[in-house]
């Protein structure tokens, strides 16, 4: 793995090509965000699966990002028959009836002591595009900062998404700060008071969750702040960018919340963006 370290943390990231085993073909390979360990505290980041040190591709750890190639119906995007292609992963295909990565892309990478830079150019099914992933460590403050431009002759329409895994408690507590306008459907897991959310009940294990989109959040930035078992203020995470939609989801191990955003990107065109977690001080 590569790392970025202070006085204060280190952020571990996946190596594109060491760390192949850990990738497939829903997260970005460059710039994907493994664990944060605090000096004092531990790490700070879990998965769907927890302490398990080899989870699934699929499932992934930590604080890992996503172009997504079909909507939310199933609509596909990025691709032409069988060929798609993943911006930051490389060009997919169907093996054996299941979605994977044919042809990864190849990233030049600029690691320094607190900073790293992942840059990629790739083309598949017709599309083709250059992806800028910079990971940057300051303080207590860990941002992540993306840009995309359209290589291709061809309009790119499709999601891009933020996955981060946050821990949870022993007894998968959790409390998150969220916007005011921000408001749940019924019976959808969790409990939404007065700007506090809460799980409606304790999960248990990988399979037992709750999953619901957020609503009155379209169309606005996103800010809250996730309460962690061993930082006395949790985590602030934040967007410079306005939401098309947002996903929350939490099991026995972890708690998810996903900034979605919309790209229409003409030929030539690009979209730059930036998340910010801003890490608490260790509880006492």
């Amino acid at each position: 793995m590569l790392s970025l370290a202070n006085d204060s943390l280190r952020v571990d990231l996946l190596d594109p090509v060491a760390d192949i085993s850990r990738l497939g073909p829903r997260f970005c390979s460059g710039g994907f965000i493994w664990q944060v360990h605090d000096h004092v505290a531990g790490p700070l980041l879990s998965g769907p699966e927890g302490v398990e040190p080899n989870p699934e591709p699929f499932n992934g750890h930590g604080l890992p990002e996503s172009f997504r190639d079909r909507s939310r119906a199933g609509q596909k995007w990025l691709w032409q028959g069988d060929e798609g292609i993943a911006p930051g992963v490389g060009k997919l295909g169907r093996v054996d009836e299941t979605i994977a990565v044919v042809e990864p892309c190849f990233w030049h990478i600029d690691a320094q002591s607190t900073r790293v830079e992942f840059r990629t150019r790739h083309q598949a099914a017709g599309y083709a595009c250059e992806v800028t992933r910079i990971v940057e460590l300051d303080g207590r403050v860990l941002r992540s900062q993306s840009r995309l431009l359209n290589l291709s002759d061809q309009p790119m329409h499709f999601e891009w998404f933020a996955h981060p895994f946050f821990a949870l408690g022993e007894n998968a507590s959790l409390r998150v700060e969220l916007p005011r306008n921000a408001s749940l459907s019924p019976d959808s897991g969790f409990e939404f008071n007065g700007g506090v959310l809460t799980p409606s009940r304790e999960y248990i294990g990988k399979d037992d969750g709750a999953f619901v989109l957020l609503d009155g959040v379209t169309g606005t930035k996103l800010e809250c702040t996730i309460g962690h078992p061993r930082l006395s203020d949790g985590i602030k995470f934040t967007t410079n960018f306005v939401l098309s939609e947002c996903p929350i989801w939490m099991n026995g191990f972890t708690f998810s919340i996903e900034p979605y955003q919309l790209l229409d990107l003409t030929p030539g065109a690009h979209r730059d963006w930036q998340l910010t977690y801003e890490f608490g001080e260790p509880a006492a």
